[in-house]
């Protein structure tokens, strides 16, 4: 793949003075967020955001506003999502932009747009934030899923509104930011309702979107500011957050763009295009640091646990989006174990502050990015690292982790470390440690995991408690670790992106590993059959008055 333009380069980081797409008001405990597409300002020539249906980047904005409103606003107990426009919510996700989007642009998209909406479930469900969605008027596709997200919904009932997911009928694809699994697994919808629900172009209207749980409550046109102002109460009245905490600026991201790869204070990528591979370096905390909560809430941004896990996550949506060959993330740590162990100490004392909270939600909807990145990830273990604690979530989230065994004599070996952030702190989409996910809760594994807490441990220990995959010795391990890159980049993309996904969450399922699991698995098939996407495919033909034509088989 050719270098990417810079110019051409998409950034996920967008300040507020430059949003385009939703306006925010905030009143006490209760943000106001108006979606208000421009629709002359797609991220990419070639289509208009017409009715408030979105593109990548009004989704990015979403984005940034939520973590604003997380960190700066720590004050607000429920965020409304409402339209600017009368009669229209949201046309969902911009149809011309899907039709003329690759596969990769496509996919990448949906993933994103599903973690946004999984990050405010996410928000409401560990550190209080809820969400309403005022709907006042027509919505539809991503519009709806949207909504989903939220705690409860609101329909305004002017004879003409409805709620739908017209996807199956009008396109020929699914609901893909996690519909289908919302509408059944969340809101309980009957499946033969359902079924109804999804082939019907048109949608629910009224007492019925109410009486079928696709709505919590329906309000005719005079009512509905009220009725939306009673629910929002009573969702404030039930949240967690502090109602007179003042919050942090988030400063904007200090990134560096050059040919080798992004670099950052506290991260750093480098590209090997021949060899397909990414490494991402994460440095341990420096110097003195906060250890108070007046020190933790003056650093602010600052504070490694948060300032690394923004720059970790922009690392992970830029690899992902611009960088689409370079398909095996090499993850490494640089600097002190006992740094990031100390680190770890001040974070968990302090856990129930709500900035540490905030932070502490950062980093677990971070490492859950790498989770179901569509890349391999290899953890790579050598001397200066410091996959202790918080950073050996890293390792844990890898396919597979190479740990150099030193003979005494020649140096000291790396040493790793599992603290409390191992165990509770930091789920994954399955709603479990990556150390319960790793070895499959067993006990017996856990109890050993357990009575290691906070021990520098070698490679023959880190071996033994299966706490890492193999641990050559200093005359095998370059060998070793290269035909292991080279083999793996060899493989097939496709294969092994399934391949993870299966293998990467076992037991037990959540709606966020059935959403980017199942429902993700059979959207990225559908993208690609001529059905949805061929000459004569319904997402092509879309509004140019030819109906599509589809090949039956069912396979």
């Amino acid at each position: 793949m050719p270098d990417v333009k810079e110019a051409e380069l998409v950034t996920f980081d967008v300040a507020s003075e430059n949003y385009r797409h939703w306006r925010l008001t905030i009143d006490g405990r209760i943000a106001t967020l108006a979606m208000n597409v421009n629709e002359d300002a797609g991220l990419r020539p070639g289509y208009k955001l017409k009715l408030n249906s979105y593109d990548l980047g009004v989704d990015i904005e979403l984005y940034n506003i939520l973590q604003n409103i997380r960190f700066e606003h720590p004050e607000v107990a429920c965020v409304v999502l409402t339209s600017a426009r009368e009669r229209m919510f949201c046309a969902g996700a911009n149809i011309y932009m899907l039709g003329t989007s690759t596969h990769a642009w496509k996919v990448n998209f949906c993933k994103f747009t599903n973690e946004t909406r999984n990050g405010m479930e996410d928000s409401s469900r560990h550190d209080g934030l809820k969400f309403l969605a005022a709907l006042n008027g027509t919505t539809a596709g991503g519009g709806y899923e949207l909504a989903l997200a939220c705690d409860e919904i609101v329909l305004i009932d002017d004879r003409s509104s409805a709620v739908s997911l017209p996807e199956v009928p009008l396109l020929g694809v699914l609901p893909g930011t996690g519909g289908l699994t919302r509408v059944v697994d969340k809101r309980k919808v009957r499946r033969d309702r359902a079924d109804m629900f999804c082939t019907n172009p048109d949608g629910v209207k009224g007492e019925r979107a109410k009486e079928w749980g696709l709505v919590d409550d329906i309000a005719v046109p005079a009512k509905f500011p009220e009725v939306v102002r009673a629910r929002v109460e009573k969702l404030v009245a039930d949240s967690t957050r502090p109602a007179n905490a003042q919050g942090i600026k988030l400063t904007p991201l200090h990134r560096t763009i050059d040919g080798s790869g992004y670099h950052y204070k506290h991260v750093d990528v480098t590209f090997d295009r021949n060899a397909r591979t990414a490494t991402l370096t994460v440095r341990a905390p420096e110097g003195n640091q906060p250890k108070t909560i007046e020190e933790i809430h003056a650093a602010g941004a600052q504070w490694w646990p948060l300032a690394m896990a923004r720059e970790l996550d922009d690392a992970i949506l830029m690899l992902r989006v611009n960088e689409l060959e370079l398909g095996l993330l090499l993850l490494k740590t640089s600097g002190s174990p006992e740094a990031v162990l100390a680190s770890d100490a001040i974070l968990l004392e302090h856990r129930n502050d709500w900035l540490v909270r905030e932070t502490i939600g950062m980093l677990r909807r971070t490492f859950a990015r790498l989770d179901v990145s569509s890349r391999s990830l290899y953890a790579i273990i050598e001397p200066g690292s410091c996959f202790a604690g918080l950073l050996f979530e890293l390792a844990l989230a890898a396919d597979r982790s190479f740990m150099l065994a030193l003979p005494d004599e020649e140096g000291d070996s790396p040493k790793i470390a599992v603290d409390d952030c191992n165990f509770d702190l930091l789920p994954a989409v399955n709603d479990q440690s990556r150390l319960q996910t790793r070895f499959s809760n067993d006990a017996r594994d856990m109890a050993s995991a357990i009575e290691a807490k906070g021990k520098l441990l070698g490679p023959a220990d880190a071996l033994r408690l299966g706490l890492v995959t193999v641990a050559p010795d200093d005359l095998d391990w370059e060998d070793e670790v290269r035909v292991a890159i080279e083999e793996r980049v060899s493989l097939s993309p496709d294969a092994l992106t399934g391949m993870e996904a299966n293998l990467r969450f076992p037991g037990d399922e959540t709606l966020e590993t059935k959403v980017f699991g199942r429902l993700s698995a059979w959207q990225n098939w559908v993208f690609i059959r001529p059905n949805s996407t061929g000459e004569h495919g319904a997402l092509k033909l879309f509004g140019t008055g030819s109906k599509a034509r589809f090949t039956w088989e069912r396979v």
